[in-house]
């Protein structure tokens, strides 16, 4: 059934698909569900390459049995706030960790990233972590470590003198201004063998080809990343305070 969980059935169906080289648009289109549900149910049990469906199957059970004391086990797990629907934003930060893995990030990074995103602070603390996604501060000192490295996080001390790990607005223009430095690097070692392996060769016309091409990648993203800087900085719209008085129009 569309929008309910994936049978075993489903499952089989989904190693033969990836077996035979399908896309997971097409497996999607063939079992009748999202292509998100397949991307998800394969990055989630070990990829395209790993995934099995009896283990998979297996694993998700398993799941299932652990959501259902999860809600009486206290200090744990942390309440989303503002009337969220908690079992919503479970599925939604699972589903956004599945993107960010997708992209190429490892999935314990991908889960520290997905749990400041969704956090209203925008930041935690290494114990906060490891706390909400139940592993062992080993765990999220390695992914933070790499989500430095690609600016997508920072540390700073908080009053109690503790390292906090942060998202802000600013992050996601540095990472993007930083992707095209790299791009630039790429860039100028292309046009270094153009050199090396002779002009007007086939190799030299590849790498100006791409050298070319990035060069123009490189100064789109930078200028788009540019004008676009002041949108990272918009703030949510401000609710009025509730007065929650008579109305003056009704008896």
């Amino acid at each position: 059934m569309p929008g309910g969980r994936l049978t075993q059935q489903e499952r089989q169906q989904i190693a033969l698909g990836l077996a035979d080289g399908l896309a997971y648009a097409e497996i999607a289109r063939r079992l009748g569900r999202p292509t998100s549900t397949i991307t998800r149910e394969v990055m989630r049990n070990g990829g395209p390459t790993a995934y099995r469906a009896e283990l998979a199957h297996r694993a998700t059970e398993r799941r299932a049995r652990r959501r259902r004391p999860a809600s009486s086990r206290g200090p744990q797990s942390v309440p989303p706030s503002h009337g969220r629907d908690a079992e919503a934003v479970a599925e939604y930060e699972e589903a956004l960790t599945t993107v960010l893995m997708a992209s190429g990030l490892p999935k314990m990074t991908a889960r520290v990233l997905t749990c400041l995103f969704t956090t209203d602070a925008g930041s935690l603390t290494a114990s906060e972590l490891a706390q909400r996604l139940q592993v062992s501060p080993a765990s999220v000192s390695k992914a933070i470590t790499f989500l430095e490295g690609q600016s997508l996080v920072r540390r700073e001390r908080d009053e109690r003198r503790r390292d906090r790990y942060v998202v802000d607005d600013e992050l996601f223009y540095q990472a993007t201004i930083a992707s095209a430095r790299a791009n630039d690097r790429l860039v100028e070692t292309a046009r270094r063998g153009v050199t090396v392996l002779g002009p007007h060769t086939p190799a030299a016309t590849r790498l100006e080809n791409i050298a070319r091409f990035l060069d123009f990648i490189s100064e789109s993203i930078t200028r788009a990343a540019e004008q676009a800087r002041e949108v990272l900085h918009t703030k949510p719209a401000t609710v009025p305070n509730d007065t929650t008085g008579p109305d003056p129009h009704h008896g």
